[in-house]
């Protein structure tokens, strides 16, 4: 049995993480390379979302927890 070699357009596959100053590139979970980003790059982030030391939060509303509602619920939801 002979193998041939093939060329398959992966693109939609891979994604891309935010590490040291590059995006390392990733085929599922294999590393598969990285693109170096220049010293200054500028991300630009939807809003709600910013980037800091490397990292990109996402700014969202969570309840307080430090007045519950409702006390001694038994798991059925019965107060």
């Amino acid at each position: 049995m002979t193998l041939n070699q093939q060329k398959l357009d992966i693109t939609d596959r891979v994604t891309g993480k935010l590490e040291n100053g590059a995006i390392h590139l990733y085929l599922e979970n294999e590393p598969i390379g990285k693109i170096k980003l220049p010293d200054g790059v500028q991300l630009e982030l939807g809003h709600h979302y910013e980037s800091e030391q490397n990292r990109i939060y996402q700014h969202v509303s969570v309840p307080d927890q430090s007045e519950p509602r409702y006390t001694d619920c038994d798991e059925g939801g019965w107060c």
